[in-house]
């Protein structure tokens, strides 16, 4: 059976309580989805194929912020995805309706079989949940496969877990590429993904102070979530030209000027236009260099000059490795 041609007018949510948004039912998917790796990738096809075969919206419920960043707000995991990019990459890989469920106190009180009747039955009218492998959820984690199972039985879905996506014969984790990312490890970091790295959004206005030495760059805020990368870096910028546009980029607090704010800045090669509003991918190729504070700016400007040289023999001869 073909999937309906009617989809949900809106397709993302944030409330775990609320009226019915899918009256014939659904399929469902659960997950943190940060990286959309490839076992992530994996459950939301199966769940979308699963629609598909029933005829049923597919929902892709997470939650923002991810647990981990709520309880331990002084040292939160890094992001591999911010939410607006998880979204979008949910939606494209065939879910109908996102739900980026608040992660406040009231979520993390609320015990599994509470979760189970608010957001699955009440909410999406659930015909079947799937989620990864060792998926917890639910105050203290106390909620299993076992819990959705019972609960479904009850009322009326089924619930399935995937088999675990294995590379190199290591379970695909985000853990994994977090890792990698750290390391340099992009060619790893992209295995595990399915794609290159990459960390998308909108051009803001900066200070300035790039174009005034001589390296003006395409600025990229991560918002209030915590970087998975720091430092100096040769990449491409998707969203420019037809092809990916080469670039050097700095991911930090600019120590040098007195940052604070972490922020994406891409220098792109031999570019001559206005970005400020467009939305722009950065991928990650090599990383050069960590990020330090220089003495003063002819200083900062010389290493700039070392850094875009570098970048720019990387991205000719993809062959040729940074340094740590």
């Amino acid at each position: 059976m073909s999937r309906p041609s009617h989809r949900p007018d809106n397709t993302l949510f944030r409330d775990a309580e609320g009226g019915l948004l899918c009256p014939r039912g659904s399929v469902v998917c659960i997950g943190a989805f940060d990286g959309l790796h490839l076992g992530h990738r994996a459950l939301v096809r199966h769940a979308a194929m699963r629609g598909r075969e029933l005829g049923l919206p597919v929902v892709a419920l997470s939650f923002e912020p991810l647990p981990r960043e709520f309880f331990a707000p002084d040292a939160p995991p890094p992001r591999l995805t911010l939410p607006r990019a998880k979204y979008e990459g949910l939606r494209g890989l065939g879910a109908d309706l996102v739900g980026l469920l608040r992660f406040d106190a009231a979520m993390a009180a609320m015990a599994p079989e509470r979760f189970i009747e608010a957001v699955l039955v009440q909410r999406l009218a659930t015909r079947e949940v799937h989620v990864g492998p060792g998926f917890r959820f639910g105050h203290r984690r106390a909620g299993d496969l076992a819990t959705l199972q019972r609960e479904g039985h009850r009322h009326g879905f089924v619930a399935g877990e995937i088999e675990p996506v294995l590379l190199e014969g290591e379970r695909v984790s985000s853990t994994r590429i977090r890792a990698a990312l750290q390391d340099g490890r992009f060619d790893a970091a992209a295995r595990l993904l399915g794609r290159p790295y990459a960390i998308g959004g909108t051009v803001v206005h900066g200070r300035q102070l790039g174009r005034k030495l001589g390296y003006p760059t395409a600025n990229l805020r991560f918002g209030d979530k915590t970087p998975p990368l720091r430092g100096i870096y040769a990449s491409r910028v998707h969203g420019v030209g037809d092809t990916p546009w080469p670039a050097v980029s700095s991911f930090g607090t600019r120590p040098t000027i007195g940052g604070v704010e972490p922020l994406l800045e891409a220098h792109l090669f031999d570019f001559d236009g206005d970005l400020y509003g467009r939305r722009i991918e950065v991928e990650f190729v090599a990383r050069l260099r960590d990020e330090r504070k220089f003495d003063d700016l002819p200083a900062l400007v010389a290493q700039m000059d070392r850094d875009a040289a570098q970048a720019r023999g990387i991205l000719k001869h993809p062959a040729q490795r940074a340094s740590a």
